[in-house]
């Protein structure tokens, strides 16, 4: 039984799908369909249930799956460890983060983790799926770590960390009758037309809930996947929106007023995997973030800047 055996066993077994295990391990279906018929031949068992519309695991498979996952994990650190002590910590990282993540200098902490670390094989991807996306992208295993925008309560089957949270500001047209209040609540704008990223993004989740639990669904006729351009639609006149105060949210034509909206706030959290021991690489950037954030909250204490 080769390891390739196994990771092919465990992506189809995920994906319960050959064709996107087939996508998610660059190949071709015919090539893990052949694998997966050879492995279930050396077993001597049926691994899948397979269908003309469907694909599910079978009996033998559903115990087969935790441990040809504990197999590829004890591989994978016997592998880090050799590789650690012959030339350095090496291996692939792969990273999925939000367009927007605040005040956490993201191109900066990846810049030091590749000097630190050059034998890493580092891939970035800035989703354009929200958080939601990013979340099963590494349930998935097709990241390993992601930073996102979602409450660790809305991430099961994942390890958490949160950085920090944010409060939202509402972002109105200058000329609106709120512009000049010192402080509005969410429900002063229920009749509003709102600018708002897609569905799947962290803050429209949770913005929507608050307007879901009025009673009063919103009307969002404008999304935008960056979450920086919503001032920018707001001062076209096209609506106004709550945004989490990660981004700069003063733009000509526009006010900017606090919003009373007791719990809600914007966290940024880190994600891996929950079910399985981080590698060694990922447990390194993990460390090297929170590393970052406690030295960022330290300057910030020291310039009498408040922290989260």
């Amino acid at each position: 039984m080769e390891t390739r055996q196994l990771e092919y066993f465990v992506a189809v077994a995920e994906e319960l799908s050959f064709t996107r295990a087939a996508r998610r391990l660059f190949t071709v279906q015919s090539t893990v369909s052949a694998t997966i018929r050879a492995l279930e031949t050396e077993l001597g068992t049926t691994l899948f249930d397979r269908s003309t519309r469907r694909v599910a695991l079978s009996a033998s498979g559903e115990l087969f799956l935790p441990e040809a996952k504990a197999a590829l994990e004890a591989v994978d650190r016997a592998r880090d460890v050799v590789q650690e002590a012959s030339a350095g910590l090496r291996g692939s990282l792969r990273f999925g983060t939000l367009t927007s993540v605040g005040e956490l200098d993201l191109p900066t902490l990846l810049g030091a983790f590749h000097r630190r670390h050059p034998l890493v094989d580092l891939h970035v991807t800035v989703s354009v799926t929200g958080s939601t996306g990013l979340a099963d992208d590494v349930r998935h295993g097709r990241l390993d770590v992601a930073l996102l925008g979602l409450p660790a309560a809305e991430l099961p089957g994942l390890a958490v960390r949160t950085i920090f949270e944010v409060p939202y500001y509402a972002v109105l047209p200058d000329g609106h009758a709120l512009a000049r209040a010192p402080s509005i609540s969410a429900r002063d704008l229920v009749d509003e037309r709102f600018v708002d990223s897609p569905r799947g993004f962290g803050n429209r989740i949770a913005v929507d809930r608050v307007y879901e639990s009025f009673g009063a669904p919103r009307r969002v006729p404008v999304e935008v996947a960056d979450l920086r351009m919503l001032p920018q639609y707001v001062s076209a006149g096209l609506g106004v929106a709550l945004v989490p105060d990660v981004v700069p949210l003063a733009v000509p034509g526009t006010a900017v007023v606090p919003l009373h909206s007791p719990g809600l706030t914007w966290p940024l959290s880190v994600v891996s995997h929950g079910a399985k021991a981080p590698g060694r690489a990922v447990r390194t950037l993990l460390d090297l973030i929170a590393e970052t954030r406690s030295l960022q909250k330290k300057d910030d204490a020291a310039r009498g800047r408040p922290g989260e």
